[in-house]
């Protein structure tokens, strides 16, 4: 059995037995922190604190799912990074950019634990043979998640051969591959014009949610990867972006 994430026994300790009993206000409450909602200009969230007490001011302007996150992630450094005087959230929700030491990923991993908990999303996919984005957005519902967020946990959860990327127009910005997944499988920084994603992109087509099957050298350079059959599934971000979920063939993970 997998090790409890300091996020998951804070949510046992409360007698958490289901995604909607997970109430971050009355989490920070439990922990010595009051939220405030008003509207922020330069940052999504901040806190100020003591050794013992602390406010957490969210941005009443952003979506209800942005806000949960910013309450878990504030919380994240309360516990991780408790005496230092303040932290202010600028970037987007589940950006697995920064490095891994880094306070703000730290930060953000306490976040997605505490709303996406694995004893609780483990047993909602342990029956599932694939993953789609019909799934994600299931389980983004329940644990009142941002998608991405929710696709960035699946992925870490290592139990699907998956690779996320994150597209814009001027390139790549980001991609996270499950364990599992061998690291010679490196998105290539530019969309193909055969890609779901290039078309989202860059003409503006209706979104279809349902898995495209694609070469794999449609999003990956090295040698023989036309040999291989991807499946595509591709969505919009705010901003320009587009998020995509690539499953890799059995064949392709010796």
């Amino acid at each position: 059995m997998t090790a409890l994430t300091p996020a998951e026994r804070i949510l046992l300790s409360l007698g958490i037995t289901s995604p909607r009993e997970i109430d971050l206000e009355a989490i920070a409450w439990s922990r010595g922190a009051v939220v405030n909602f008003r509207p922020l200009e330069k940052c999504e969230a901040t806190i100020v604190g003591s050794q013992t007490r602390a406010v957490i001011t969210v941005n009443n302007r952003s979506i209800s799912e942005r806000q949960r996150f910013s309450i878990a992630h504030e919380l994240g450094h309360w516990h991780h990074h408790r005496g230092r005087v303040l932290f202010c959230g600028q970037k987007d929700v589940g950006n697995p950019a920064n490095d891994a030491n880094n306070p703000e990923q730290q930060a953000d991993r306490f976040a997605s634990d505490l709303i996406l908990p694995n004893y609780l999303l483990g047993p909602r996919i342990s029956k599932a043979r694939r993953l789609t984005l019909a799934l994600v957005r299931e389980l983004r519902e329940e644990f009142q998640a941002s998608l991405t967020a929710t696709l960035l946990k699946l992925v870490k959860s290592n139990r699907f051969p998956i690779i996320a990327v994150c597209h814009g127009q001027q390139g790549r910005h980001w991609f996270q591959r499950a364990d599992m997944v061998p690291g010679w499988w490196f998105p290539s920084d530019e969309l193909n014009a055969e890609s779901f994603a290039f078309e989202l992109l860059f003409k503006g087509i209706d979104e279809n949610s349902f898995p495209r099957k694609i070469g794999a050298d449609a999003w990956f350079g090295f040698r023989n990867a036309d040999r291989y059959e991807l499946q595509e599934q591709s969505f919009r971000l705010p901003n320009d972006e587009v998020l995509t979920l690539l499953t890799i063939p059995a064949e392709g993970l010796g």
